[in-house]
């Protein structure tokens, strides 16, 4: 790799949802220590090994093609073993960070992504400090995408990876089973029955696949349904309850307007498509 290259950047102000306030690359041979940064960051080792500790994960070992994310105001510490690795690395902030850690696609106490798909990452990382030296607000706005995808990417990466496989059945096929039956009443014990686990293991794995438990999935996914339902068809609204799996139509009218904020019926006339 050649030389040590940095750029910064200040945030544009209208840029308050991403923005990338620095990237770069190096072969980095010394270690960071007990440091702490204003913005989130996200560092990518395509060669060697070393190791990363925060007060949330504590020491870890981890070997190139790897990822780890760092979070604003945390202590951490981290660096290569004799012989230094190759690096990339970005500086981020915004609100979407909030969305990135409330979806677990970023945490804090499990920072490191092992990586099967570098070329991919590389390439992500390279489009984002090609974009940062482009000074202007496209060249911002682009940066910012690049970073959202090597979030979404490390995170794809994390989720199909073979050892995760390994310790337990492939959640995305629970996940759609679930969204299949959504429909139909929903025994949680027996459903996770079927798929070789209990019902508080269930509803742990399948919280940190979806970002939701089994019911509240199967609920979000009845209220889509609805609403597709109210929008291109002139069933009545006690019939689309029933067709989603809720008998009683004055509970799926209360519902709906808690989640949606509108009445079915204000909802049918605001995207109706018959």
């Amino acid at each position: 790799m050649k030389d040590a290259e940095a750029i910064y950047r200040s945030p544009l102000d209208a840029a308050g949802g991403l923005a990338v306030t620095g990237s770069g690359r190096q072969h980095a041979s010394h270690a960071v220590t007990e440091r702490k940064l204003p913005s989130f960051a996200v560092v990518l080792v395509e060669r060697g090994q070393g190791w990363l500790e925060t007060a949330a994960s504590g020491r870890l070992s981890l070997a190139g093609p790897a990822l780890f994310w760092l979070f604003p105001g945390r202590a951490h510490s981290y660096g290569p073993d004799e012989g230094g690795w190759d690096e990339r690395w970005a500086l981020f902030e915004g609100s979407f960070t909030r969305d990135f850690v409330r979806l677990r696609l970023i945490a804090e106490r499990h920072p490191v992504v092992a990586l099967y798909h570098l070329d991919e990452l590389s390439r992500l990382f390279a489009k984002l400090h090609t974009d940062l030296l482009d000074d202007t607000n496209l060249g911002q706005a682009s940066a910012a995408l690049m970073l959202h995808r090597i979030v979404i990417s490390a995170a794809g990466q994390a989720s199909g990876a073979a050892d995760r496989r390994r310790e337990r059945p492939d959640m995305a096929d629970i996940v759609e089973t679930l969204r299949r039956r959504a429909m139909q009443p929903l025994d949680l014990a027996a459903f996770a029955a079927e798929h070789g686990m209990s019902p508080a293991t269930l509803r742990r794995r399948f919280t940190l696949e979806t970002g939701l438990p089994p019911k509240a999935f199967q609920l979000r996914a009845r209220m889509d349904h609805a609403k597709q339902l109210l929008a291109t068809t002139d069933e009545k609204i006690e019939t689309v309850a029933a067709m989603i799996g809720l008998d009683d139509p004055f509970y799926f009218s209360r519902i709906f307007h808690e989640r949606e904020g509108c009445s079915p019926r204000e909802f049918r006339a605001r995207y109706r498509r018959v």
